[in-house]
């Protein structure tokens, strides 16, 4: 398992209190099935379990650092965090 990436809409991560984001994350090389976790911060509660994390109406306790995790059942990978920044 390699290659976890992020992406946001919009991009970058910035986005107005009250609007919505969405985070992606991909995998470059994995074996199905493929699982995924949701980070943000060192929050012991993974906010998703999906590929993608959808945040509706942010507010400003949605600022931070998240990251998404992926295993294969053999292996984890880990995403480079991105910040999100609620303007």
């Amino acid at each position: 398992l390699s290659g976890v990436s992020l992406w946001s809409q919009p991009p970058r991560g910035q986005v107005a209190l009250g609007d919505h984001l969405v985070l992606s994350c991909t995998v470059a090389v994995g074996t199905d099935p493929l699982s995924f976790s949701w980070h943000q911060g060192d929050s012991g509660t993974p906010p998703g379990t999906s590929p993608c994390l959808e945040l509706c109406h942010i507010g400003d306790n949605d600022s931070g650092r998240y990251h998404c995790r992926a295993s294969d059942g053999d292996s984890v990978a880990a995403s480079v965090p991105l910040n999100v920044s609620v303007l």
